[in-house]
């Protein structure tokens, strides 16, 4: 490891704790201390040798990891459930880092999902102000004409939120099950975001999957499995996700 030097926040959000501007704040409210004495100094630097608290508990200094989970249907988002149900982080026992899912995916839905200790990785994929594609496949009760879709890409309310898709494509249709497949694109994933979209428009989903994670695909994995991000891939995804969307 090496002793660069690195904002004290940025340091924070790396180890998973909190956000960078949760962190800042923490910091000016002297919640943080750096061997053993209190920093309210947004400007500070520290290196790997530097003792670091928030609220009292010691900053576990891990190496950064980035895994990508093939989630099967029936598993939890999670690193814990209150029911006891399969979680994301049980497929990772022999993974000594404490790692957790970057965002979710419903309990129904299978696919791909990122995890990683790199909170500042983290918050980046996930912050609604940047663009990462997130390509999901759904097969859906009934045949939608494209005018009934279109409405997807303005954005459809459902209790609270709006819901909108970046882009669709209907792979195929049954006219005897009655039923489609088709392809959605998101930036923003909000709670259960392509069932309650679809279910607006009255194309209930039977069966979901994120195939598709930026650059990252399912290929090579089987539901349950899973590897580790190439330094090349978590480099450009990083660069994806700094697009900004207008």
């Amino acid at each position: 490891m090496t002793n660069t030097l690195e904002r004290l926040q940025k340091v924070i959000a790396k180890s998973g704790v909190t956000s960078r501007r949760k962190a800042e704040q923490l910091i000016v409210d002297g919640k943080v201390k750096v061997n053993g004495k209190v920093m309210t100094e947004l400007g500070t630097k520290v290196s790997n040798n530097d003792e670091i608290e928030v609220n009292g508990v010691p900053l576990q200094k891990e190496t950064p990891v980035y895994f990508m989970l093939y989630k099967p249907r029936g598993v939890i988002s999670s690193v814990k459930d209150d029911k006891n149900r399969k979680v994301v982080t049980d497929f990772f026992q022999d993974v000594p880092e404490r790692i957790f899912p970057i965002g979710r995916l419903d309990y129904d839905s299978s696919g791909i999902i990122i995890l990683t200790n790199d909170g500042e990785f983290a918050n980046l994929l996930m912050h609604p102000r940047y663009s990462v594609d997130k390509v999901y496949v759904a097969k859906i009760k009934g045949i939608p004409r494209k005018n009934e879709l279109n409405v997807l890409r303005k954005g459809v309310k459902a209790d609270r939120d709006i819901l909108k898709a970046v882009h669709y494509n209907i792979l195929s249709t049954d006219k005897d099950s009655q039923t489609s497949i088709i392809e959605i694109t998101l930036h923003e994933g909000k709670n259960r975001h392509i069932r309650r979209m679809m279910e607006q428009i009255g194309y209930p989903v039977m069966k979901l999957k994120r195939e598709q994670y930026g650059m990252l695909t399912l290929k090579g994995l089987q539901p349950g499995e899973f590897r580790a991000l190439t330094p090349h891939e978590v480099k450009k995804m990083r660069q994806e996700a700094s697009k900004i969307v207008e």
